[in-house]
């Protein structure tokens, strides 16, 4: 069971689009808009946009004319998220319009972005070390910020087998793992996300948004389990063999629509 065994990357963002649209904690868009009421155009940096889903669930539940600014260090991928977004309007059908900017979105400054009236990314942060957090938030503090889908490391299956919690935390362990000098958060960066605002005085709202995962997603399902366990297999080769029967087990259930899978998030608001 390895990691190459999983879709393409820009695949497995469509895979996943449905079930973060579903995930997502809604109460705190309703609680951006207030915000940005107002004549002029509503100017949106989504970072880390990957094939643009973040942007096609945010644009059409927010009203007035809108201006989406999609950032991303691969030019396929926001390709795809500017064309996504073709005939996407606003909730009152005012017009959205799109750019792009391909770079390093860590290294983002606050002038860099200083047209923004709202801030938004998904799945974004488990990636990011706490230094680039640390950059993200700074420059980021002064608007509304809304980051999605960050991972927890909890996972809970239905029907439970005994290695689900020692295939769990060998996952999270390879999520923490040292990348090019990036000692990656995983599942801590919503903690220190939550701590970077408040350093700066900000105040950040935290909602759960999980993946439920049941018959009706077993494409997903099985293709999120093959990523998790050979990301965990990675972290420890040792796990190599247990994993086999393992996976077999789970997928079969999956195909077979007896396995129900919640694969837990946070959704955080920061109020600017």
């Amino acid at each position: 069971m390895t990691v190459e065994e999983t879709l393409p990357f820009a695949d497995w963002l469509r895979l996943r689009e449905p079930a973060d649209a579903a995930a997502r904690a809604e109460d705190l868009l309703d609680a951006v808009r207030p915000r940005l009421a107002g004549d002029a155009p509503t100017v949106i940096h989504d970072l880390g946009s990957g094939t643009g889903s973040m942007s096609r669930w945010v644009a059409p539940r927010l009203p007035g004319p809108q201006h989406w600014v999609l950032h991303d260090r691969d030019a396929d991928l926001l390709a795809r998220a500017a064309e996504g977004m073709t005939g996407v309007t606003a909730s009152d059908g005012a017009p959205v319009t799109v750019s792009t900017r391909c770079g390093d979105l860590t290294r983002l400054s606050a002038a860099d972005l200083a047209d923004a009236s709202l801030f938004t990314a998904s799945a974004l942060l488990d990636m990011l070390s706490v230094e680039e957090i640390e950059r993200v938030v700074a420059a980021c503090v002064g608007r509304p910020t809304l980051f999605a889908l960050s991972v927890t490391g909890r996972v809970r299956f239905t029907p439970a087998d005994p290695l689900d919690a020692v295939v769990e935390a060998a996952f999270n362990d390879h999520q923490r793992r040292t990348v090019d000098g990036r000692r990656l958060l995983g599942p801590d960066a919503v903690t220190a996300t939550v701590a970077a605002f408040a350093r700066r005085g900000v105040h950040v709202r935290e909602r759960p948004s999980p993946w439920r995962l049941g018959p009706e997603h077993a494409d997903l399902a099985a293709e999120w389990f093959r990523g998790w366990l050979g990301a965990a297999c990675e972290q420890r080769p040792d796990l190599a063999g247990p994993a086999e029967a393992y996976a077999r087990r789970r997928l079969a259930d999956a195909a077979a629509g007896r396995l129900t899978v919640l694969v837990e998030h946070s959704d955080l608001l920061a109020d600017g």
